[in-house]
């Protein structure tokens, strides 16, 4: 909630600029404000929840939340506005771990899945946006190389994530990780495919979330083996 509310704070005289209806802010049906005042409680707010899970939680959580602000406060428009998703994201799964009454570090395969799955959201969530932010003088890594290489970038993380999450626990992998590494897969294949077809990039952006979630499920799975 702080990452995005500040997001909309910060951003609500762009997104008025091209008339974005689906930001309150940026219509007019809240004051800015009250945004910002809701992103500062809001990361309060979550910093306390976390301190519950202990010191070395939290300190994961403030780097992975700094991230996210620190896109929004202008790394968003750098050729490294990837970096921030990346950070974030493979240090989510250490808020857990680092929480347990035994604190652990997750293992490099975890770290590296998370990093790639946050790529792959960053790309999601400048994909439908790209002209707009153009006109708003955003230059993000996905509006320098374009939307074509930006899907497939997206779709490339997914899968090498997908096949990390798959094999990181061990060898043989489990049989529940072999279904979602088919299912991932097969998500990613028909993403590029549609890609290169020129397909909408709402349906792609719907694939490759849906491709995200079944990796999330995946690492769900993966349960204690995601420790070192």
């Amino acid at each position: 909630m702080s990452i995005g509310w500040s997001n909309d704070w910060l951003d609500a005289a762009r997104d008025a600029a091209v008339k974005r209806s689906d930001k309150p802010a940026a219509r007019g049906a809240i004051g800015v404000g009250i945004v910002r005042a809701a992103a500062f409680i809001a990361l309060a707010a979550a910093l306390l929840v976390t301190a519950l899970l202990g010191p070395l939680a939290v300190a994961a959580h403030v780097v992975a939340i700094a991230g996210g602000w620190a896109y929004n406060l202008g790394l968003k428009s750098t050729v490294v506005s990837f970096v921030p998703f990346a950070i974030s994201f493979g240090l989510l799964p250490a808020i857990a771990t680092l929480g347990q009454p035994e604190p652990a570090f997750p293992a490099p395969w975890v770290f590296a899945a998370g990093a790639l799955l946050g790529v792959a959201a960053h790309v999601t969530n400048v994909l439908p946006d790209l002209a707009d932010d153009d006109a708003t003088g955003i230059r993000g890594l996905p509006h320098r190389i374009g939307a074509v290489p930006s899907g497939l970038l997206a779709f490339a993380c997914l899968a090498v994530a997908t096949i990390a999450i798959t094999f990181g626990p061990g060898w043989p992998p489990r049989p529940l990780l072999i279904v979602g590494l088919i299912i991932g897969l097969a998500i990613t294949a028909l993403g590029v495919v549609l890609l290169l077809r020129g397909t909408p990039t709402r349906l792609l952006m719907q694939l490759i979330m849906t491709c995200a979630i079944v990796d999330v499920v995946m690492l769900a799975l993966a349960g204690q083996s995601i420790v070192v």
